[in-house]
């Protein structure tokens, strides 16, 4: 009966260890970071590297292109965005500076140029459905966050992201829908997206 009651009392410390430690994972992702992880490649999407970068906070240098170009802040998702255009169809752009946030204007019209990143612009809820390799814009937190569409079916998109937090994965999935001729990707927190011309 004791040893009964001593495995029930281990299993319950256990469960109750487990429970803390998941949510303060939860509650503070950058509380567990592996800093001799960060720069190391985690991901890649059409041969462009994805690198861990631990604290969402975290900056390692600005990442500048040998023709003077400027990429960001290393590891930081606009980094990442950057360099993916940059490496696969040589796209500079214009203001080549700012926050994630910033890369969605909203006083630009559905389907119109965003001169600042001479690149497409279409709201969340446009009739031009997104897809891959449209760079996505969510307005989350005072910086925003900016990943590239790695996936689209009719139902959902993956995204492909870097410094999304120090214990989240890379990949992430959100349902898309198409109501009344428009494309609406389910996450409030999505202003647009972004392509190629």
């Amino acid at each position: 009966m004791l040893l009964k009651y001593k495995k029930s009392l281990l299993l319950l410390l256990v469960l109750f260890v487990g429970g803390c430690f998941s949510f303060y994972q939860l509650a503070y992702p950058n509380l567990f970071v592996d800093k001799n992880k960060i720069g190391k490649v985690i991901d890649q999407f059409n041969g462009v590297n994805v690198y861990y970068n631990g604290s969402t906070g975290n900056v390692s240098g600005r990442n500048i292109t040998p023709d003077g170009y400027n990429l960001g802040q290393k590891y930081q998702c606009v980094e990442f965005v950057k360099r993916y255009y940059y490496e696969r169809f040589n796209h500079k752009m214009p203001d080549s500076y700012g926050h994630a946030k910033d890369f969605f204007d909203a006083s630009i019209a559905d389907g119109q140029i965003n001169p600042k990143r001479n690149l497409l612009q279409f709201t969340n809820g446009s009739s031009t459905k997104p897809q891959v390799e449209d760079i996505i814009v969510l307005g989350w937190s005072r910086y925003g966050h900016v990943a590239i569409i790695s996936k689209v079916s009719d139902n959902e998109i993956e995204i492909v992201q870097q410094n999304p937090g120090a214990n989240v994965n890379s990949r992430a999935t959100y349902s898309l829908s198409f109501n009344n001729g428009l494309w609406k990707i389910d996450n409030y927190r999505v202003l647009g997206y972004l392509r190629k011309i």
